[in-house]
């Protein structure tokens, strides 16, 4: 696993849960440099996935890694085989947002394989899907695939908006713990988003704070097991407010790591998030809260 080297481009670890902010605040926050840079840099992979998006239509075929010794791969690899070849070996499955596909995923699949994670695949859920609950048995249908291709009981579940979402309620509401070992959610609406008040889908109505999905998500979980790993940006446009991606629920004891300075589509095309996703997969943790740099690429 490669890890960055400056300190200034990882993400913060918070625990507390952040004081609101202010209109006034909102705006001077908006007008500083990074921010300014990391919402160009936001325009910029928009363009790019347009792009690429056509390329991810369609469902990917899993493929098994045939190297089966640490000594035939990269150095990264090798690294990761020596520190946790259990980590190296798990399957990582990542599950794209609303009205996306597996495109999103270009820069992170590759970089999560560049730096040890040697099986790591992609899922397409329907751009129509109506209700979160039926994604997650979805997602849960396609977990147990996996697990009996690659013969491992567990896998780790990388979720980026809605696909966040999806997971967290196949976790938490239909048993899918015993199969999901961690979970990390990028630019998930754990709290909803104010947005989801201008469009009346069904899907987007469960995007909206308050709504019957997130307030069952808000029910106790006493039989929580999964490690819980929440990124969310102070520069998210669409998930209103940003402290809204955090998840903060008691049982769930979700670590919040707030991203500075990187937009919603920029999240998993972010080269410190990609960072901070291995280093969580293969179960390191920083050893003290540092800041991310927002112009970094994978």
């Amino acid at each position: 696993m490669r890890a960055t080297g400056d300190p200034g481009c990882r993400p913060e670890s918070h625990t507390a849960v952040p004081s609101p902010v202010t209109p006034r605040g909102l705006l001077r926050t908006l007008a500083t440099p990074a921010a300014i840079a990391g919402g160009l840099t936001e325009l910029a992979w928009v363009g790019a996935h347009v792009v690429m998006y056509p390329l991810g239509a369609g469902d990917e075929v899993l493929r098994l890694d045939p190297r089966c010794r640490p000594g035939e791969q990269p150095p990264g690899v090798r690294a990761l085989f020596a520190a946790d070849p259990l980590a190296a070996r798990t399957p990582v499955l990542l599950v794209h947002g609303l009205v996306d596909n597996r495109s999103i995923f270009t820069v992170m699949r590759r970089g999560l394989r560049r730096r040890g994670f040697a099986q790591v695949c992609t899922w397409n859920y329907s751009p129509m899907l109506g209700d979160v609950a039926r994604g997650a048995r979805e997602l849960g249908e396609h977990i147990e695939r996996i697990c009996t291709q690659t013969g491992h009981d567990r896998i780790h579940v990388v979720g980026h908006s809605l696909g966040g979402l999806i997971a967290r309620y196949h976790v938490q509401r239909q048993g899918g713990g015993r199969r999901v070992e961690s979970l990390v959610t990028l630019g998930t609406p754990h709290g909803g988003s104010v947005l989801a008040h201008l469009l009346p889908t069904p899907m987007v109505r469960q995007l909206r704070p308050g709504s019957p999905v997130l307030r069952e998500l808000e029910q106790p979980a006493p039989g929580w097991s999964t490690r819980m790993t929440a990124l969310y940006s102070d520069l998210d446009q669409m998930v209103v407010p940003t402290r809204a991606g955090r998840c903060d629920h008691p049982d769930l004891q979700a670590r919040n790591v707030l991203v500075r300075g990187v937009g919603h589509l920029s999240l998993p095309f972010h080269r410190g998030v990609v960072d901070e996703v291995a280093a969580t997969l293969a179960g390191v943790r920083p050893a003290a809260p540092v800041r991310l740099a927002p112009a970094a690429v994978a």
